[in-house]
């Protein structure tokens, strides 16, 4: 009992287990750190680590789950996936253990099966039942001594806050698996240690849940006390790091250090230094700034033609913060998704080089390069990004505008029109996860297999969820105008009387999340309808219906009384087209 584990200590996991010794090699032995009289000792031989349940008054409760990311295999046919770490932002995606050999679905691997259960249990509507939740202890493979083997660095305390089934490859062979999304703790309270007593009580076979938890760091009560709710409150960031926090140690003399899988916070060492843009200055970043120099890239020419290198990876990068992805991403990540799109979309003589955004994306004020020393900068490439684990991405400033959806949707926009409207359009948001701002509609409610039927028509059972409309509101909306389009005035007559539709403003589906309220309807005839939900018109802000290709004026919007519309909808809207004005709001 009283043993901590230090954020950022480096300690020695070796064959000797032997927790009567305290040092080994010069770094604590995490056996001895994490003795204990209850628990069996711990297993770090694994990415993923149970300890194993226990019986106690409050039903069964697992003390912990440790985790344990290595780089040295990553992207091999064994490890094909590369961990991602942003601690300064309190954020990790972490993969699972289903590989490309297995023949079991993808959720019924050990290690998968275990944090699908954690993640459950993580997502517990209820502080009773987050009590009972399990921690994450998560450590990171790090080379000391001339050895990549048996050295681990403790990153923290984690809770997963989602995660995706994804589509991974190696050797040429497509297979699934899980990336769970995970939110590390701020332990800056405890002075960055994590007191072994807490999940030591967790195993103590006679204390009730509640007991256990009074030996919790502060922030896992609240986030049991409040849920993913409070996540922006207790998650880690540099700004919460107190004076006594750990700084990893390095080592003296000759031994090589092998890149470490994220890089030191910064200022903490010469190889985490971050080279922001020329393009940076004392300029209040605002969204007008944002969209500015996002229409003014300095983008090279290929032949007389502007290349995509710039515009695809910036793309990319919004993508990740309207995903809710970390900003940063490590030279391997980037390297490999950006690589694939400019592949893909990129011009046809243009190579598909990613370390020249990944670099000179700096030159646009609006990206950050960390893990290059200064020295160096004039001679990156792409050897010593892989090298010194480079991470680059938007800057914060950035980032945080982009998070407001008027901001990211106008973002989106000018990019696609300023720079990609020659490129697919739709295969190219579908690959980034982006197809809901193709339309004002969004992206409707997935689809779920039930089971397969044969037959020559080739049937399925499925489960459609579906946002519930009130038709209501449509049938309101629609005998105020008489059924007369609010665009055009066109009356369509039928058999049996007259027709038109009620179109939402700001779409219901994803990712737009709009309102199904009388302020967020329009009545259009069914060619207007789809214009407008296709971005082919906007209204702009003095009512007046406009082509988004060239701006002309087609009609006035017309109103009724008894019809109030929402302007911040029509805002919106705006936005996605790339038309939205930034004046009144920003």
């Amino acid at each position: 009992m009283g043993n901590h584990l230090l954020v950022g200590e480096v300690l020695r996991s070796a064959q000797n287990r032997d927790p009567a010794i305290a040092v080994i090699d010069g770094y604590p032995n995490i056996h001895h750190v994490t003795a204990s009289k209850h628990l069996a000792q711990i297993q770090l031989s694994k990415g993923i680590n149970p300890i194993a349940k226990v019986k106690t008054p409050s039903g069964q409760r697992r003390p912990s789950v440790l985790i344990r990311s290595s780089p040295w295999k990553a992207g091999s046919a064994e490890t094909p996936w590369h961990d991602v770490f942003d601690l300064d932002n309190g954020h990790i995606s972490y993969f699972g253990d289903h590989r490309v050999d297995h023949a079991v679905p993808v959720g019924s691997t050990q290690g998968n099966a275990l944090l699908l259960e954690v993640f459950a249990e993580h997502g517990a509507p209820t502080a009773e039942r987050r009590a009972q939740a399990v921690p994450l202890l998560v450590f990171a493979a790090v080379s000391r001594n001339k050895t990549p083997k048996g050295y681990v660095e403790f990153c923290g305390v984690a809770v997963i806050e989602g995660l995706e089934q994804i589509e991974q490859e190696a050797n040429g062979r497509p297979f699934p698996n899980y990336r769970y999304d995970l939110a590390v703790l701020d332990l800056s309270p405890e002075d960055n240690r994590l007191d072994w007593a807490w999940i030591e009580a967790r195993g103590n076979t006679g204390l009730r849940t509640d007991d256990a938890l009074a030996h919790a760091p502060r922030a896992w009560r609240e986030w049991v006390e409040h849920g993913h709710a409070a996540l922006p409150q207790v998650r880690r960031q540099t700004s919460h790091a107190a004076p006594g926090r750990a700084t990893p140690r390095h080592e003296s003399g000759g031994d090589r250090e092998l890149p470490g899988l994220f890089p030191a916070s910064r200022g903490s060492h010469e190889t985490a230094s971050v080279l922001p843009g020329p393009a940076e200055s004392s300029q209040q970043m605002t969204a007008r700034v944002l969209m500015d120099r996002l229409g003014n890239l300095q983008v090279h020419q290929n032949n007389g033609r502007p290349t995509r290198h710039k515009p695809l990876a910036l793309l990319w990068a919004l993508a990740r913060v309207a995903n809710g992805r970390p900003r940063l991403a490590s030279w391997r990540q980037f390297r490999d998704e950006v690589g694939g799109l400019l592949a893909e979309f990129g011009l046809p003589e243009s190579s598909a080089t990613p370390e020249y955004p990944f670099r000179h994306l700096r030159t646009s004020g609006l990206w950050e390069l960390h893990g290059l020393p200064p020295e160096n900068s004039a001679k990156a490439h792409a050897v010593s990004f892989h090298k010194l684990n480079s991470q680059a991405g938007l800057t914060e400033q950035a980032a945080d505008l982009l998070r407001d959806p008027f901001v990211g949707t106008q973002a989106i926009a000018v990019l696609r029109e300023t720079y990609l409207a020659d490129v697919d359009q739709h295969a190219l948001m579908e690959r980034l996860g982006l197809a809901g701002y193709e339309s004002a509609s969004g992206v409707p409610d997935d689809i779920e297999d039930l089971e397969g039927e044969s037959g020559p028509a080739g049937r399925r059972t499925a489960l459609l969820s579906r946002i519930v409309r009130n038709t209501e509101l449509a049938a309101q909306v629609k005998l105020l105008h008489d059924d007369r389009c609010q665009v055009c005035g066109l009356q369509l007559s039928t058999r049996f009387g007259t027709y038109s539709q009620a179109a939402h403003i700001r779409g219901l589906g994803r990712p737009h999340h709009g309102p199904d309220k009388l302020s967020n309807l329009l009545v259009l005839c069914p060619n207007h309808h789809v214009q407008f939900d296709a971005l082919a018109i906007y209204i702009d802000a003095d009512g007046t219906v406009r082509t988004t290709k060239d701006d002309v004026p087609i009609g006035e919007l017309r109103r009724h009384p008894a019809h109030r519309i929402n302007e911040t909808h029509l805002h919106y809207h705006r936005a996605l087209c790339g038309r939205a004005s930034l004046t009144t709001c920003y």
